[in-house]
């Protein structure tokens, strides 16, 4: 299987989410994470620890990704629309990450607008989820859902300790930190929404 994650706006956890996405793989079979983006911030991410991943960039992902059974794809933020459709086209799951703002979901919204003309199979991931009594994480799933475009289940929430596993270079589920278990079960159950 080959899951892309794509964004037309930084800031929205798009490596986060595919960092923890291949983990979430990788316990399901062999799987390799891609760093397409041109901030590198998963072969940064990996290369100050140690993930249960591999972690190569695009030019490598062509030398490895036979050896593997599933891929994980971070692209570069903003595709213009020739890369998009070769996005869109070349994997078998396109995630967008949006953080529940007016401006990601807007950004998100023209992504949507832009991938119809495509054959592409895409879900919309809420991420950065800001605690309650905020409500901006339910009001915009209720207005991707009003608006009949599929999204997942599982967000992510805003926590401290998805930075703290970037820093130590783990994933969030090897953190020491009482949130870590929190954080990776929103990826769990994303992932189990993906492969169960």
């Amino acid at each position: 299987m080959i899951i892309t994650i794509a964004s037309f706006k930084g800031g929205v956890g798009k490596s986060t989410t595919a960092l923890h996405l291949a983990v979430y793989l990788q316990s399901k079979a062999d799987t390799l994470l891609v760093d397409g983006d041109l901030n590198r911030s998963a072969l940064d991410w990996a290369s100050r620890g140690a993930l249960p991943v591999k972690v190569v960039d695009e030019k490598q992902g062509v030398k490895f990704a036979r050896q593997f059974e599933h891929i994980v794809i971070d692209t570069p933020a903003r595709p213009d629309p020739e890369d998009l459709k070769t996005i869109a086209e070349g994997c078998d799951l396109l995630v967008l990450p949006t953080s529940p703002d007016a401006l990601a979901i807007r950004a998100t919204l023209q992504m949507v607008d832009a991938l119809h003309s495509l054959q592409s199979n895409y879900k919309i991931l809420l991420t950065v989820i800001p605690p309650k009594p905020n409500r901006s994480g339910s009001e915009a799933r209720l207005a991707i859902q009003k608006a009949g475009l599929p999204i997942f289940q599982g967000g992510i929430r805003r926590l401290a300790v998805f930075q703290k596993a970037a820093l130590e270079g783990i994933s969030v589920g090897q953190v020491n930190d009482p949130y870590s278990k929190a954080a990776w079960q929103c990826y769990q159950q994303v992932g189990r929404e993906i492969l169960p």
